[in-house]
């Protein structure tokens, strides 16, 4: 895509910001002025509005962007190799086993130097 075609499809990025804005402040304020009515039909109403608004900043040069980056992320999660149940397990145990005893090794250093100290001072 050469730069005009990309100018032309991110204009009016200012416009579709300020629409996503009001749609959100006008659902904060729809929520707090229904206030009386059904918890739930005041969720769904705010779950459409932030639908329709994540839509329409989607369509933004950033909001384009943010997307691309997510589905990048997800791309990217998917290459992961996670660790076996075992494998998991044995290395929380190591972890643990290495934290037992370096605060067995302070708590012994700490109860000499306070030995010592004490000696000393009397």
């Amino acid at each position: 895509m050469n730069v005009e075609e990309e100018s032309k499809q991110f204009q009016l990025d200012w416009l579709k910001w300020l629409v996503a804005v009001v749609l959100l402040g006008g659902a904060i304020y729809a929520n707090w002025y229904y206030g009386a009515e059904s918890a739930l039909y005041r969720a769904l109403g705010m779950i459409v509005v932030v639908l329709v608004a994540a839509f329409v900043a989607a369509q933004t040069e950033k909001g384009s962007a943010v997307v691309e980056l997510a589905m990048g992320a997800r791309t990217e999660l998917r290459k992961v190799v996670w660790p076996t149940k075992q494998e998991r397990n044995q290395t929380t145990l190591i972890v643990v086993a290495c934290i037992l005893l370096m605060s067995l090794i302070l708590w012994g250093i700490d109860s000499l130097l306070s030995w010592g100290a004490s000696q000393i001072m009397g």
